[in-house]
This record gives structure tokens, C-alpha cells and sequence, in this order.
């Protein structure tokens, strides 16, 4: 196997390692747009990156980051409805990372690349984020798994137990801001949420308990990176969204299947 065909496979596999038990949340929670909102303001943190010479990957995940924050902030404030604050602030968001872009004329930038992906081009670096940054987002899901569970069943029964609801709720927009920063290499910006949301609707058909849906999910994101590589070196088609189609595929394959 070519050696940047290997680092693809691997850099894809640990994003949807990833992806699959976050992604379970995020369908749980109806948090799809959430993610998109997230996954705009990266191309903003790529541009803030070049600008003050700073680590791509840190600079998007710290823009990540401190927009998690800030949407926590306004939903408390309850200025307007969730709905409009996030369809606001994700193209807000993403336009001004283009406008931000516009002004590094000395700085070659391919921006369908970020937009959509580059998964062939994947360094060793990369794979250290995606691996570290993974390890990071699991050993922390495994540890708040019970308090999401409860939050996400009944927010009202997991306040009474206890459970700090805005905490919880901080740590998974957290958690998911970490992993589309992690993943804007593999898909980009604009397909992003897909590997959250995509293998989690797949694996939610083939699963009985929550812990079965968040592995079904990992391995039908794993599948469909395999799948989507395969297809991309046969027809010389873009890696990235040929993975997302692949997932895509998966699905409707899943729902054609009787329900467990």
C-alpha cells in the first residue's frame, strides 16, 4: 500500500473511532446544526492561524472552542430562539473566515481543501492530532458517559439526581468542537458533521442499548472510510466526500435491513 494511502486509511479510521460514540450524542440531542455552526467557524480558525503564525490544528480548535463557549453563553441569556442564534452565528462564522482569508494575499491558501477535505494529504503530524486529540476526547466521554446519558434521557430527572446540567452540557459541545477541529482535515469544513451523524443514524436501526449504537456507529464510519479510499483510488473521485457517500450508502443499506 502507498504510504500517504496508508496514512489516509488511518488518519479516517481515527476520526470515525471518534466520531461514533460523539455522534451518537449528537443525533440523541438533535445537535446537528450545532456542529455545523462549529464546523464553519474552523475555516475562521485556519485564517486566525496563518494571521498570528500559529499551529493550524490549535488555532482550530481554540476557535472551536471559544465559539462553544460563547453559543453556551447566549443560550442562557435567551436573546432568541436557539434555531436562529446558531443559523446566525455558522454563517457569520464561515463568511468571515473567507473575508479574513482574503486579506493573507501573500499566503497561498487552497481553500477546497478545507473546504471539502484533503484525506490523501494527511501528515504524520496529523495523525498525531487526530490520535492524540482522540485519546483525549474518549478518555473524557468514557468518563462523563453515565452524566450524558442521564442528561440526554431527562434533563429534568438528571438535574434532580445531581448532575450538573450545564456542566455536562458545556463538556459535550466541548467534546464535539475538539473532533470537528480534529476532522476538518479528512472531510473539511462543509462535510464535517456527516461522519458524526451519518454512521450514528446508520448504527441507531442496528442497536438495542446505547453502548451498541456508539460501537456500530465507529465501525460503520471505519467501513465507510475503507469504502470511500477504495472508491476514490478506483475512479479518481475526492476522497473526503466519496466517504460521506459511502456512509450515506451504509445507511440506506441499514434501513433496509428488518429493525432489530
Amino acid at each position: 500500500m502507498a504510504d500517504f494511502l496508508l496514512k489516509a486509511l488511518l488518519g479516517g479510521i481515527g476520526v470515525a473511532i471518534i466520531a461514533g460514540p460523539l455522534g451518537s450524542f449528537v443525533v440523541w440531542r438533535r445537535m446537528a446544526y450545532f456542529g455545523d455552526t462549529l464546523a464553519h467557524s474552523a475555516l475562521l480558525g485556519v485564517a486566525l492561524g496563518i494571521l498570528f503564525d500559529l499551529n493550524l490544528n490549535l488555532a482550530v480548535v481554540m476557535c472551536c472552542v471559544l465559539l462553544a463557549l460563547l453559543l453556551v453563553s447566549l443560550q442562557r441569556k435567551r436573546i432568541i430562539a436557539t434555531d436562529t442564534l446558531l443559523g446566525i452565528m455558522a454563517h457569520s462564522s464561515l463568511s468571515l473566515g473567507l473575508v479574513a482569508i482574503s486579506f493573507l494575499p501573500d499566503v497561498r491558501i487552497d481553500l477546497m481543501s478545507y473546504l471539502f477535505g484533503d484525506l490523501l494529504a494527511i501528515s504524520k503530524e496529523d495523525l498525531f492530532w487526530i490520535y492524540g486529540g482522540g485519546m483525549l476526547v474518549l478518555t473524557l466521554l468514557a468518563i462523563l458517559w453515565n452524566p450524558l446519558l442521564a442528561f440526554t434521557v431527562n434533563e429534568d430527572l438528571a438535574r434532580v439526581e445531581g448532575i450538573p446540567i450545564n456542566l455536562v452540557r458545556l463538556a459535550l459541545m466541548l467534546l464535539v468542537g475538539i473532533v470537528i477541529a480534529v476532522a476538518m482535515k479528512i472531510v473539511g469544513v462543509l462535510l464535517i458533521t456527516s461522519l458524526l451523524i451519518i454512521p450514528a443514524a446508520a448504527a441507531r436501526r442496528l442497536s438495542k442499548t446505547p453502548e451498541q449504537m456508539a460501537f456500530f456507529a465507529s465501525l460503520i464510519g471505519c467501513i465507510s472510510v475503507c469504502l470511500g479510499l477504495w472508491g476514490s483510488y478506483q475512479w479518481d473521485t475526492p476522497a473526503g466526500p466519496s466517504v460521506v457517500v459511502s456512509a450515506a450508502l451504509l445507511f440506506v443499506f441499514s434501513h433496509s435491513l428488518p429493525s432489530r
